[in-house]
């Protein structure tokens, strides 16, 4: 199956949005103590990234060698993940690893968008 997924984040809170041709689920959750308000708006994105992939998976509706398009509002996230392009900041290196390795062990077929940050659906979810 093929999924559209939109994700945001910000120093408090991350939000996503997975959506297919049968169903569109969201989810905004306030950060876990440990990043509250001490990550950058980046770093949450990837904590989104990671956790929303996660749970999709977890809910059963991104299964084993599904297609998801990942719409990215950023250039730096792009170029990141898109390009392979390294960060320097450690705290995006782990979470990038992390994000590989559900790809890989889940065998998605993950393919990356840059979108104008105005049509990232998911960033409404954090108004």
């Amino acid at each position: 199956m093929e999924h559209i997924y939109f994700f945001h984040g910000d120093q408090k809170k991350i939000s996503w949005i997975i959506e297919n041709s049968q169903t569109r689920s969201e989810e905004s959750r306030v950060h876990a103590e440990y990043f509250y308000d001490i990550v950058t708006p980046e770093q949450s994105k990837y904590i989104a990234l990671h956790v929303g992939i996660f749970w999709g998976i977890g809910r059963f509706i991104i299964r084993n060698g599904d297609m998801v398009n990942v719409m990215l509002d950023q250039k730096s996230m792009f170029d990141r993940i898109a390009k392979n392009k390294l960060t320097g900041d450690i705290f995006i290196e782990r979470r990038m690893k992390f994000i590989d390795q559900i790809i890989k062990q889940r065998d998605l077929d993950v393919r990356y968008q840059l979108v104008d940050p105005s049509k990232n659906k998911a960033k409404l979810l954090l108004s």
